[in-house]
């Protein structure tokens, strides 16, 4: 008998019987997990991680790189759930910006980068990663929005499912709202426990935490959040420079095939064979975005040294872009304080260097982008078809 595989309840709902599925507790059991053959692929993510955590600490400005990173996870973690939010919405939501979506989808992408940020703070404070966490931070990733009417920061009292249109036709149907609360507290137990690898535990609790399906909604983005959640408080990870979501979102279809394949046959090693290597390769691509930003910003400094005395507005201006690479003069005025004349002229004197781009055509209400910064920022973030 495969002790990794959970027990399936029949229940019945208006004269249909349909079967919830328990997973058994963790950490995976009869047989335990085969660590040996997973040390490879655990080996090349954690030096994947330890070269990124390392190139993070020496770049020059550390916190708009972590401002952005936290921002790309948000939507890429999103779109995986049918948010058509692009970063360029997101940034000018934030700044009180008309954006090209409807106020929902880019306020669930903005929600999840408050969420993160909020629990991050908590773990920082010596809170530890707690089911109690877990419905603080569900709590403002639902808030507002189309989420508000789902019970933000609680733990569902009815039944839920994925796929189909009820649970009698359901492709999975998580456990009973009876059975959470066990559910639940095996898998607290499990994220306070210290004997597993970091790495290993994080691929674990993504896979349990999805087949609880704990809350009417969100379950998807802030099962992803706690793999970023795990991966900081225990050190691996100074800051939330990973996005996982990327490679999820790129391998959708494989993704969920392997959930299953851990629920109905037991086969967590594929799994988080597949998890690990996702771990790589996004560290990589983070590693390798990081290095081409900062020699992008050097280079454009650079640059603007040329422009004499107007180098102090055009320095000041481009430090603003970093932040938010879309922007009208009147905008840029009023957001650094450079009278208005002095902001058109930096904006001017930045596309003639060929760092920003004009992109109306128009004499009046022209919007400038710095286009290669968001070209960087914005790959693999196109809405999923």
């Amino acid at each position: 008998m495969n002790g990794r595989i959970g027990t399936y309840i029949s229940k019945t709902t208006v004269g249909e019987t349909y079967k919830t599925y328990v997973p058994p507790a963790l950490p995976p059991q009869d047989p335990p997990l085969n660590l040996e053959a997973l040390y490879p692929f655990m080996e090349k993510a954690t030096i994947a991680l330890a070269e990124l955590n390392a190139v993070s600490k020496s770049i020059p400005n550390k916190a708009l790189f972590i401002y952005m990173y936290v921002r790309k996870e948000a939507l890429l973690s999103s779109q995986i759930e049918g948010t058509q939010s692009s970063l360029s919405d997101l940034m000018l939501f934030e700044h009180h910006e008309k954006t090209n979506v409807t106020i929902d989808d880019v306020e669930e992408v903005s929600n999840y980068v408050r969420a993160m940020t909020y629990g991050l703070e908590r773990l920082r404070s010596g809170f530890p990663l707690s089911l109690r966490l877990i419905r603080e931070i569900h709590s403002i990733l639902l808030a507002g929005g189309r989420g508000a009417n789902k019970q933000p920061g609680e733990f569902r009292r009815s039944q839920n499912w994925i796929g189909g249109t009820r649970p009698g036709n359901a492709y999975f149907v998580p456990p009973a709202p009876e059975d959470l609360p066990q559910c639940l507290s095996d898998m607290e137990k499990f994220l306070h426990a210290k004997n597993q690898p970091v790495l290993i535990k994080a691929g674990i609790a993504h896979v349990q935490f999805e087949t609880i399906h704990p809350f009417l909604d969100g379950n998807g983005r802030l099962g992803r959040l706690l793999i970023t959640m795990l991966l900081c408080d225990s050190g691996l990870l100074d800051e939330p420079i990973l996005y996982l979501s990327l490679f999820l979102k790129e391998n959708r279809s494989l993704y969920y095939d392997l959930l299953q394949e851990v629920r109905t046959r037991g086969n967590w090693e594929t799994w988080l064979e597949f998890f690990l290597d996702g771990v790589t390769m996004t560290a990589k691509q983070a590693l390798s975005s990081a290095t081409r930003i900062n020699k992008m910003f050097d280079d454009d400094l650079t640059s603007i040294q040329k422009l004499g005395r107007a180098k102090v507005s055009a320095e000041q201006t481009l430090e603003y872009m970093k932040k938010l690479p879309q922007v009208t003069a009147p905008a840029l005025s009023v957001e650094t304080g450079l009278s208005a004349p002095t902001a058109r002229a930096a904006l001017n004197h930045l596309v003639d260097l060929g760092i920003l781009e004009e992109i109306t055509g128009k004499q009046t209400d022209k919007i400038y982008v710095y286009r290669k910064y968001l070209a960087i920022l914005e790959e693999g973030t196109e809405p999923l078809k």
